[in-house]
């Protein structure tokens, strides 16, 4: 049985091929680093409790995990901690609690920290609602090349929601979005070019949505196209229903 003595006398080689094994293998060595200290293999040991991935599912584990790693001071911890506060995994939802959390990984400069806080605020979860301050967060990240929240600035830009309206700074951020992977950012590049009439250059985006996004979203989208006067986008909400 590998022990963390064994493990900490592993070269890199030998390390990269002991992680790359089955999954329940990979949790058993990430265990002994985990309770020797090693905050990447707490998060990444709290991740697969939290999916149930090499491990029976356990949010209560999940949090354990991550609340060691936030002790440790790893702002990823932080902001896992908040997610199983906010969503009440392994505990009770408490989303002020939560936001908290999120404030003390933004404050170490964490770019899901920024996205996760301001989104609060944005609802007035948890926290006072404030769509400025929210819009300055989501600024923040974006400015680190987080896609969702570069998205978030889009749609922020196009309402004129704590900012004055600019629909062409709002297509500019959800190109990047885009690019950046989030499927809200390819749904809302993807909407602005319909509308401008690039239909085709639309249906390249859309068809790349389902990559990232969540069944729910694809729902949606699938619904919003059927709606649409074009045939094109209708026979893509049929194409992309059938794989729902």
């Amino acid at each position: 049985m590998t022990d963390l003595a064994s493990l900490n006398d592993m070269n890199a080689e030998a390390l990269r091929d002991a992680f790359s094994g089955p999954p329940a293998e990979v949790a058993r060595l990430l265990r002994v680093a985990a309770e020797g200290g090693a905050v990447e293999a707490q998060l990444r040991l709290g991740q697969m409790a939290l999916d149930g991935h090499g491990v029976p599912p356990s949010p209560v584990d999940a949090l354990r995990w991550f609340g060691m790693a936030a002790k440790a001071g790893h702002p990823m911890g932080m902001n896992m901690v908040g997610r199983c506060l906010e969503h009440g995994w392994g505990t009770a939802i408490d989303t002020a609690r939560a936001a908290d959390w999120y404030r003390a990984a933004a404050d170490h400069g964490l770019d899901w920290g920024f996205y996760n806080l301001a989104t609060l605020l944005s609802l007035g979860d948890g926290v006072e609602k404030d769509p400025a301050r929210a819009l300055g967060l989501f600024a923040k990240a974006a400015a680190l090349g987080h896609a969702k929240s570069i998205n978030m600035v889009g749609s922020f830009y196009e309402d004129g929601w704590a900012v004055t309206q600019d629909r062409a700074a709002a297509a500019v951020h959800y190109r990047r979005a885009a690019e950046g992977g989030d499927f809200r950012g390819r749904f809302n590049h993807a909407r602005l070019l319909i509308e401008g009439g690039e239909v085709d250059d639309a249906l390249g985006w859309l068809r790349r949505v389902p990559e990232s996004a969540t069944p729910r979203f694809m729902a949606q989208m699938c619904a919003w196209l059927a709606r649409q006067s074009d045939p094109r986008l209708c026979a893509l909400a049929n194409e992309l229903g059938l794989d729902l």
